[in-house]
C-alpha cells in the first residue's frame, strides 16, 4: 500500500483543479459533508460508488474539518 502524507490546502486545490487528483470529503455522514462540501469534491458514498472504476494509480485526496 503506498504511503499516505498530508499535503497543503494549496497542493491539493492545484491536484483537484487540474484534475490529477479526486478530492473526496471523508465523512461518512451525508449531511455533515454536503455542509462542508469544497468545490468540485465528492462525498465519500459518490467516491465508493466510483471506486470499481477507477485507476488503481489515480490519485486520491480526503478532507476532513
Amino acid at each position: 500500500m503506498p504511503e499516505v502524507s498530508r499535503i497543503s490546502v494549496k497542493e491539493a486545490r492545484e491536484r483537484a483543479t487540474s484534475r490529477r487528483a479526486l478530492l473526496v470529503c471523508g465523512y461518512e455522514d451525508e449531511e455533515k459533508c454536503n455542509k462542508m462540501k469544497l468545490e468540485g469534491a465528492m462525498t465519500l458514498a459518490s467516491f465508493q460508488a466510483t471506486l470499481p472504476s477507477l485507476s488503481r494509480d489515480q490519485e486520491v485526496i480526503f478532507y476532513c474539518a
